[in-house]
């Protein structure tokens, strides 16, 4: 667990007044990410990206000293239950944020909004709580998990793929990505195949995909599964015979193990080290010199939730005390997202662009997403008009 606490801005002179010094009424934030195991780059970087954010304030948002409360959920369920209500019930934190993994999101959510605690998510994005299941209290800054791998068929379209063969993990996540997928695609999806969530070896896979008669593979694998099929895939052979395209497989959190093995292949996303516009180049570089390596995705949008926390606390006073406005100053996202335009749609879910992205070698040796075209502006996930809000 990493606490840190700053004192608000003004107290100096008040304490001159006083024989106690009066300090700024501390803003709690509680973390849950997966600090563990193979998938624990994920977390890291939204643990990074948000203390980045918090460092170049001083520690503060909109004049509040903040305490920041890391919890890792091990990638369980229960853990992660645990770990939320401990921040709620004991901590009293302000606002929840979190998690990596959507079954993680789906075990802390309904205790996290139950308590009129405000949920926000740096990463999971399910179907689950987008459309009737929404919710006034969660927002999230990343993406719906369908809008990426809708995207990729719209790209699969444009690259004339004719016969797909489509992978992901038995999970939230990987089922709406494949329902996302199959939603634009207009070609063949040659396979469908569903592996344990952690799955690490591809043999099986990779020997139906070969034999498959497919020209593309489409799949998402976060984390140490995606290090573990793109260079499998590679060993096989397969790079010759089909090109591959995947979400959040290969990304600046698998690919310092894929290296070389991954150039090349496509991916979609709102978002790359590269993409062209002020604030994210400042972003970039802050980030690389702070921690020594290339942001994700993962780092930009727990970047984004600590400065749309503070447009909130900025446009309501810093009170607390009045949750819908807090509601309404967090619905207006009015702060600069890293990604550009940035809005979110009546379910809480963002409105933004999503670009065809590239796996490219930097000339220093690293290697990491880049931006090759937009692909579609102003994107909304497709479950909104089911939400009441």
């Amino acid at each position: 667990m990493t606490k840190i606490k700053h004192l608000g801005a003004g107290t100096l002179a008040f304490s001159l007044l006083a024989s106690t010094a009066a300090l700024a009424e501390d803003l709690k934030i509680g973390m849950v990410v997966t600090l563990s195991g193979p998938p624990a780059a994920l977390g890291q970087q939204i643990v990074d990206g948000f203390q980045l954010a918090l460092d170049q304030k001083e520690g503060q948002l909109a004049g509040l000293g903040v305490e920041l409360i890391v919890e890792d959920d091990e990638l369980k369920p229960d853990v992660a239950l645990l770990k939320a209500n401990t921040l709620i019930e004991r901590e009293e934190v302000d606002f929840v944020v979190g998690t990596v993994f959507s079954n993680m999101l789906q075990a802390i959510f309904k205790p996290v909004v139950e308590s009129e605690t405000f949920l926000i998510s740096p990463n999971a994005g399910p179907s689950t709580f987008a459309g009737r299941n929404c919710n006034p209290y969660f927002f999230a800054t990343s993406y719906q998990n369908n809008q990426n791998a809708e995207v990729s068929g719209l790209i699969a379209n444009e690259e004339g793929f004719e016969n797909v063969f489509v992978m992901a993990p038995n999970y939230q996540a990987g089922r709406d990505n494949v329902d996302g997928f199959r939603q634009t695609f207009e070609g063949t999806v040659s396979d469908e195949v569903f592996t344990p969530l952690g799955h690490q070896d591809f043999s099986a896979e990779l020997a139906r995909i070969s034999t498959s008669g497919s020209d593309a593979i489409f799949t998402f694998m976060p984390g140490g599964m995606g290090v573990r099929l793109v260079n499998q895939f590679d060993e096989a052979g397969l790079s010759e015979t089909m090109r591959f395209m995947s979400v959040f497989t290969t990304d600046e959190t698998t690919l310092p193990g894929q290296k070389d093995a991954a150039v090349g292949f496509l991916a979609a996303g709102s978002w790359a080290p590269d993409l062209p516009n002020e604030a994210n180049a400042a972003f970039v570089a802050a980030f690389e010199e702070a921690y020594g390596y290339i942001p994700g995705s993962y780092a930009m949008q727990a970047y984004d939730t600590a400065n749309l926390i503070e447009s909130a606390l900025a446009a309501t006073g810093g009170d607390m005390s009045d949750k819908d406005a807090v509601r309404d100053a967090l619905r207006a996202a009015d702060f600069t997202s890293v990604r550009g335009d940035f809005s979110f749609n009546n379910n809480h879910y963002p409105v933004q662009d999503f670009h065809k992205l590239e796996i490219v070698k930097r000339e220093d040796g690293q290697f990491h997403t880049s931006f090759v075209r937009t692909v579609a502006e102003d994107y909304a996930d497709s479950f909104h008009a089911e939400c009441d809000m």
